[in-house]
């Protein structure tokens, strides 16, 4: 019974499953002909559930391989090709997350930085509109004053004309009557 790759690597407690998945599918995908590290790692883990020791696990994995032409040469040569493939992914993966990184995060950094700025300019606009209402504020309370007092003057040279207006009216009575009377 062959043991997939997701079992044979996947054993460590704490690995991410999916990470685990998409890893084991490259190297299944990129798997090369023949008896090589992939078989070979297959057959320590059917070892390995027999109960076998490590080293012993190892070297009867190596024993039978080496009756289809597998030397330890091949087998250092094609595991570094599979770490080879697993770093490419790695590359790959990398990139997604930088991609993923720009799209989702920078961007959205750069939205705050213009909100940020926008928050700023009309923050300015309010204490500049703030300046101009205190402004317009004083010169209305001013205004009210000297509307007051330009009022209050009126009234004073109404009632300064009104008076002298009805003296020299009863005045001019006064001598119409003087008139009439003494003429």
């Amino acid at each position: 019974m062959q043991k997939s790759l997701q079992a044979l690597f996947g054993v460590h407690h704490g690995l991410d499953e999916k990470s685990v998945n998409f890893l084991t599918q490259a190297l299944e995908k990129n798997n090369l002909p023949g008896f090589d590290y992939i078989e070979f790692k297959q057959s320590i883990g059917n070892l390995g559930s027999l109960g076998m020791d490590e080293p012993t696990m190892f070297k009867s994995a190596y024993a039978t391989a080496a009756t289809v032409g597998l030397t330890k040469e091949k087998l250092l040569k094609t595991a570094e090709h599979y770490k080879n493939i697993l770093t490419t992914e790695k590359t790959q993966f990398d990139a997604a997350v930088q991609k993923q990184v720009d799209q989702k995060v920078r961007s959205k950094q750069v939205e705050v930085e213009k909100l940020r700025k926008m928050i700023e300019e009309h923050q300015a606009k309010i204490k500049e509109l703030e300046g101009k209402i205190a402004a317009a504020q004083s010169t209305v309370e001013q205004a009210d004053d000297l509307i007051e007092a330009e009022l209050a003057k009126i009234e004073n040279t109404k009632n300064g004309f009104d008076t002298t207006l009805r003296a020299l009216m009863n005045e001019i009575d006064r001598d119409i009557l003087n008139i009439q009377q003494y003429l």
